[in-house]
């Protein structure tokens, strides 16, 4: 090859390298940063700033990004934890614990493995508080043991530049001879209930049941003295109109009486055909003649001699004398 054509080659494959080197230089000096994302430059090996999300640019060779860490929330699920509680009886515990980097130095020089640090804290903090409450309590306390385990993370996880936003005891299980006992206490709690609803059911139906017959006895009473009153005021209203009757037809007779000018004679008369009507009657054993009988017998005698004499009943008898026993 000539060497006019060796030289040209020569330089062309160095401005090339050159080109790339200058290609590769510029592609480390820019950076960009998603959103939510968060580098650390490092100069020399020292902390040198933190890149906030957009275009960044980086002195090439000098300055180095570390991997890019996450600011948004994250969700750590750890295993269940074997825990004693201060009747010493050992449940499983399974928390769910939600954090969130606020400062992306103090996350990546502070700690060096955060999610490990926070497993441990969050078991040795659990256990203390779950020593201190018996199993009842531990059951019935959740949201009061959510609330301290996560004051406790907070406080101890702050200098690492991580904020534990919400802690959650997803199961507290018990062991099976616990939990067997636990269920029959409820199936036994369950009847009672059942056994007291079923005894106050019975007690206000006989209350409305008692309550309804003295209702109806009370409304019978009323109903049976009205009863009686009407029956009463139908007597009173009954008598006086047989009363008013008797009245009416005593009036009638003495008027009759007065007007057809009745002696004493036709009086005895009446009154000796009303005898035989007061002996009348299937209870009438014994019969007593009245001591007027005598005299009825001598006016009716004394009529009798009258008529035979031509007299007439009423007249005076001649001589102006009546007869006897009248």
């Amino acid at each position: 090859m000539h060497p006019i054509f060796a030289a040209v080659n020569a330089g062309v494959i160095a401005l090339l390298a050159i080109a790339v080197v200058v290609l590769l230089v510029v592609a480390r000096a820019v950076r960009i940063v998603p959103q939510a994302r968060a580098g650390i430059v490092e100069r020399l090996g020292r902390f040198q700033r933190v890149l906030n999300p957009g275009l960044n640019i980086l002195i090439p060779l000098v300055d180095r990004l570390l991997p890019l860490i996450d600011m948004r929330e994250q969700v750590v699920n750890f295993p269940p934890q074997a825990v004693i509680t201060s009747d010493n009886v050992g449940v499983s515990i399974d928390t769910v614990v939600y954090y969130r980097v606020t400062d992306a130095r103090a996350a990546t020089y502070e700690i060096a493995q955060p999610i490990q640090a926070i497993e441990q804290l969050t078991v040795t903090t659990l256990r203390n508080l779950i020593g201190g409450l018996d199993l009842e309590q531990a059951l019935t306390s959740r949201d009061e043991i959510n609330s301290q385990l996560r004051t406790a993370l907070d406080e101890a996880t702050g200098p690492w530049g991580i904020r534990i936003s919400r802690v959650e005891l997803k199961a507290i299980d018990p062991p099976p001879s616990i939990q067997e006992a636990m269920e029959k206490q409820m199936r036994a709690e369950r009847d009672k209930r059942a056994v007291i609803l079923t005894a106050e059911g019975a007690r206000e139906s006989a209350v409305l049941t008692a309550s309804g017959q003295k209702e109806a006895a009370v409304l019978a009473a009323d109903g049976e003295k009205q009863a009686s009153i009407l029956e009463a005021e139908g007597d009173r209203q009954s008598e006086i109109l047989r009363a008013e009757g008797q009245a009416k037809a005593i009036e009638s007779v003495f008027a009759s009486l007065q007007s057809s000018q009745v002696n004493e004679e036709i009086l005895s008369y009446l009154y000796l055909q009303m005898l035989p009507k007061l002996a009348d009657g299937q209870a009438n054993k014994l019969f007593v003649i009245p001591s007027e009988f005598s005299q009825a017998l001598a006016g009716l005698g004394g009529a009798v001699g009258n008529v035979s004499r031509g007299v007439n009943p009423g007249q005076t008898p001649p001589g102006g004398k009546t007869p006897a026993g009248s």
